[in-house]
């Protein structure tokens, strides 16, 4: 089956005076029609700047250098602007990573979800505030006629959120990009808001982008999994295959991590070393310098990319004659 959107081998560097950041440095993957594919990695690693890099909302000294990115057939980075204004908010969503700061404070926040609507479509005011309020009341804002003429500080944070899931939606999209949906919310309104995440899909058949950097969330939603280091996809496969028989060394050590409820221990195992800065990169595998398993090609060679199982891809050279099982 023809996937909705394809990302193929995607470079978005930045220049700075100090010198170039690759912050997404040749990633590609594809999402398929009603899949919620979770993008996960530590803070830095190119998450977010892979999420505007597919709306094209890299602003300067970011910029695409090289890749594509096919959406329904066509190549999204040969689009003009406006044709790619177009699609964003209509075809193509987003919820940003903060809420508080999305909204513009001087406006209603119902009026900003109509504008949305207004924008892409030819409707008269009164019916964009129809489709606004039942759009409010879709994702659990109570009384929302009430609400719609009130301001973004006069929300919380769980219900703001769940304004930005309505204007996101607003269009009917596609593809939804969700980038850290859940971040700074308390955990009950986190289980709230990744719930109204899956019933909308379920519920309109949008495709999904999940991005974040909590496992427990990844769990919880997604369908297929991506782990990304230092501006590159290390592992990517269904989410049973990542989460029972993980791959990559930094993958194994995301999940060594995690506390576990049913063991007591006195220190959590981290990942030794630290990240390499992102203006001086290895020149092999970039988790080189913290792998438990280096050898010394690791050092000199980018290692390849190999499937190990049923769309289970790994970035490894432990695998790369089949491996460790």
């Amino acid at each position: 089956m023809e996937p909705l959107l394809e990302v193929r081998e995607l470079r978005t560097h930045f220049f700075s005076r100090a010198g170039v950041v690759r912050a997404v440095d040749g990633i590609s993957f594809r999402l398929d029609r009603g899949e919620i594919l979770g993008l996960v990695g530590e803070s830095g690693c190119g998450k977010s700047v892979s999420s505007l890099s597919l709306m094209r909302l890299v602003d300067r000294p970011g910029r695409i250098v090289s890749g594509e990115i096919v959406f329904e057939g066509r190549n999204l980075l040969a689009l003009s602007k406006e044709e790619m204004r177009r699609l964003r908010g209509n075809r193509l969503a987003m919820i940003f990573q903060e809420p508080m700061s999305s909204m513009n404070p001087v406006f209603t926040t119902g009026s900003q979800i109509a504008e949305a609507i207004l924008v892409h479509e030819r409707v008269s005011r009164g019916e964009a505030r129809e489709r606004t309020i039942r759009l409010m009341r879709l994702v659990g804002i109570p009384d929302p006629e009430r609400r719609f003429r009130q301001f973004p500080h006069q929300f919380s944070g769980g219900m703001l959120q769940r304004m930005m899931v309505a204007m996101a939606l607003a269009c009917n999209p596609s593809v939804l990009i969700a980038d850290e949906p859940v971040t700074a919310l308390d955990v009950t309104i986190q289980a709230q808001i990744l719930d109204l995440i899956k019933e909308l899909r379920d519920r309109t058949g949008a495709s999904i982008l999940l991005i974040t950097h909590d496992m427990g969330v990844v769990a919880e939603t997604c369908d297929r999994v991506a782990v990304m280091y230092l501006g590159k996809i290390v592992e990517m496969g269904p989410l049973a295959s990542i989460f029972e028989t993980p791959k990559h060394p930094y993958t194994v050590g995301l999940f060594a991590s995690i506390p576990r409820l049913e063991e007591t221990v006195e220190w959590l195992q981290p990942i030794p070393g630290t990240v390499p800065s992102p203006l001086n990169l290895p020149t092999g595998c970039r988790f080189f310098s913290r792998c438990p398993h280096a050898m010394p090609r690791c050092a000199e060679t980018e290692p390849p990319t190999v499937e190990t199982a049923a769309g289970h891809q790994v970035a490894c050279f432990l695998y790369e004659s089949g491996g460790p099982a």
